[in-house]
């Protein structure tokens, strides 16, 4: 996917309390919270019905819940915030070329420079306007024009397959840019004049695919002639 995708209740609590009211004798022994607390004092009751049901009202502890429910949302909430921070990261190192765990660069380096370091590809695939090389191990595959410069880096690592589009859009707005390539759509966002980061979303999955740090110019320029 990497090669071809860029080439992109109170009516309920109503008919209880009317229930109550017809079938007190049961009533009385049915909520283990109103026999533990008349017991033999009735007066102590009498005096405290209205406390003692609402004690255990089920909208005060609604409410009590809603709060709890609230703070329960918290780990949501700084996995928002974490995914936003990632983000960002990520457009910013896009404006060196680069895309997280691949140390080469698009414009400045060259295909050469990854062979030595990784080693062979697994394969290389002509694709859209250059060369791919997929090392499947390190979760990227390298763009690279005739004159073996990069103009390509992507990366389909697996915490970038966890974020969508709402996370995207809450770091960086809305796409400058977003094309479809079959049934993936490609959200462009523009790094700097020399780079773009795109996002290619799996319509399968509706989350990222894999991202790319893409150097138009290179691209261009160097696969002429």
């Amino acid at each position: 996917m990497m090669v071809s995708a860029c080439s992109n209740d109170s009516n309920s609590a109503n008919d209880s309390n009317s229930a109550t009211q017809n079938n007190a004798p049961s009533n009385n022994a049915a909520p283990p919270a109103d026999t533990s607390d008349s017991g033999n004092n009735v007066p102590a009751d009498n005096g405290q019905s209205g406390n003692t049901g609402n004690s255990g009202n089920a909208g005060n502890t609604g409410s009590a819940a809603n709060g709890g429910s609230d703070t329960s949302n918290a780990p949501a909430d700084q996995a928002d915030s974490s995914s936003v921070k990632q983000i960002k990261a990520m457009l910013e190192l896009a404006k060196s070329g680069k895309a997280a765990g691949i140390p080469f660069a698009a414009d400045k380096g060259l295909i050469d420079d990854v062979e030595k370091d990784w080693g062979k590809s697994d394969k290389t695939d002509f694709a859209g306007q250059g060369m791919y090389a997929t090392y499947a191990k390190k979760h990227a595959v390298i763009g690279f024009n005739k004159g073996s410069q990069i103009f390509d880096v992507r990366s389909d690592a697996p915490e970038l397959q966890q974020l969508t589009l709402k996370q995207i859009e809450a770091a960086l707005g809305k796409a400058a840019k977003v094309t479809k390539n079959g049934t993936d759509t490609i959200y462009a966002y523009e790094a700097n004049k020399t780079f773009e980061l795109r996002f290619i979303l799996s319509a399968d999955t509706g989350k990222v695919d894999h991202i790319s740090v893409y150097a138009p110019a290179d691209a261009v320029n160097n696969m002429a002639g």
